[in-house]
Order: C-alpha cells, then structure tokens, then sequence
C-alpha cells in the first residue's frame, strides 16, 4: 500500500528525516520492510510548516528514489513538522492530486491503507461530505475522501472523534455493500502544532505503525550518533516502519491506538469507531 512519516519538534533538515537514516522513506519508496509491497513508487509527497498560514506542499507522481528535485528540496528545507509519503496505488489513477498529503487550510493528512469495496462505496460516502467543503475535493483516491469526511465530522474541533466517526461512517457504509472489512489504516493528521496519528482495521490486523521513543535518552545510550545530537529533545517521529535499528529507539503503536503529540509529549489513547446515529 503506502509508507508515511511525521516528524515534529525543532526545526530539522528534511534531508535528515527523508535521507540519511539507515532504513528512511525513500529507502523504503524502494525496499520497504514492513508493507505490503516493498515498492512503493507511485509517485510522494512532502507537507511541512514555515513562514505561511498553510503548509507547503510538494508532490510529485515520479518515484520518491529517482526525483532529483526532492533531494535538492530536502538539502535546504527545514521544519518543525514535516509528513512526508510514498506511494503504492490501490488502484486510482497515479497523477498529482492522488499523492499525499492532503492539505485543507492548515491540516494536513496521510493514509497508509483502504477503503475495501471503495467503487461500491463511493457515492454514497462522496454524498457525506459537507456541500462547502466538496468544491476542495481534487483528487479521486479513497484517502482523500476520508480527509474530508473527516473535515465534515469535525477535525479541527476534535481530531480523534472526528476520525471515529468518519470510520464508523465507512464501516457502515462498506458493510451495507457486503463488504466484511471495509477499513485498513494508519493515518497522520496535524494543523501544524500538535500531531495525530492513528492505527486501526476493521478486521483487527492493521499495518504497521510506531512512535521515537525519548531522544535524550537514546543520546546517552548512542553518543557517537551524529543524528540523535541533530534532534531537540522534544524530538518525535510516527513511521509506518522504523527509520534505522538502534535497540530502544521505536516502540509499535498496538493495534486500535490514537497517538497524541505535542510539546515533546506523546500521549497514547484506545481508539474504536464511533457509529452515527441514523437520520430520523
């Protein structure tokens, strides 16, 4: 399917997140460990946060491994909060609009999955999203419809119910078209100051998906790294695989987890849909 990352804490390199670890994103754009295939060379994208209101966005449909400009970017390119995505289709067409991530106003959005029977369910989950946001629709993949579903239940009053409800949206529209597991996901949303990610499925078995662990710590333990001494403390990455092998340095988000970050701290809550109660 896909590989993602998000990195929030002091401004850093997009070179340092994108390229230099052992195991980065575009080592995985290549030779993913984890996923369901090891190439994931549909096309990328980079989000992160400046000097504007709303982030910058470069995509691009080439392979994350073979664009020279990506690399040029990286070298001189810094953020506080970068996601960055690499593409396997599950079959909507390969061009720019499909290549994460999503951005409306400040948010942006990643999506490592599907929606099962998505060509069953697509009218009637396009027919939920709210008539002022649809205009903004640009693409056609399911992880973009699910951003907006999202936006329509409320993502930036309340991340984590918003994106209960749009899954349990899915779920029972998918289930109602006959299919038994409509959902595979892990997701990354933001609005540029605190981050959230998600793993979940509707059969129980998501895709992979884990959190930094603390980087003062990891300093002590690896002193010699020069990566580790490029992070601020308050550091924090969410990867759908890790980036490098140092022993202590990932732990696996489980299975049905919303992940909060923000000022240095994760914070890890149970995370279930929420079923919308029928129109009377």
């Amino acid at each position: 399917m896909c590989r993602w990352m998000a990195y929030t804490g002091a401004p850093l390199l997009v070179e340092d997140l994108l390229y230099v670890p052992e195991n980065s994103l575009v080592v995985q754009s290549l030779h993913a460990r984890l996923g369901v295939e090891p190439t994931n060379g549909d096309g990328f994208g980079v989000g992160w946060y400046g000097e504007q209101h709303e982030p910058g966005l470069y995509r691009s449909i080439e392979p994350a491994w073979n664009d020279r400009n990506l690399r040029e970017l990286a070298s001189h390119l810094s953020s506080h909060l970068v996601l960055a995505h690499v593409r396997a289709s599950t079959g909507t067409p390969v061009q720019q609009t499909n290549c994460h991530p999503f951005r409306h106003g400040r948010w942006m959005w990643v999506h490592n999955g599907a929606i099962a029977g998505f060509r069953d369910a697509k009218r009637e989950l396009t027919l939920a999203v709210d008539p002022a946001l649809f205009p903004d629709i640009e693409g056609s993949t399911d992880s973009e419809l699910f951003f907006f579903l999202a936006l329509t239940f409320g993502l930036e009053e309340d991340p984590p119910a918003a994106v209960a409800r749009a899954v349990g949206l899915i779920e029972d529209v998918g289930r109602r078209h006959g299919t038994q597991f409509p959902l595979q996901m892990t997701v990354a949303t933001t609005d540029g100051e605190t981050l959230w990610a998600f793993r979940y499925s509707s059969e129980g078995r998501s895709r992979s998906l884990f959190h930094s662990t603390d980087v003062s710590t990891l300093r002590a333990q690896y002193p010699s790294n020069p990566v580790l001494h490029r992070l601020s403390d308050d550091a924090r990455v969410v990867v759908s695989e890790p980036l490098g092998g140092l022993r202590g340095a990932w732990r696996e988000v489980p299975e049905g987890t919303c992940v909060r970050i923000g000022h240095g701290r994760e914070e890890l809550y149970p995370f279930a849909p929420i079923a919308l109660e029928p129109v009377q």
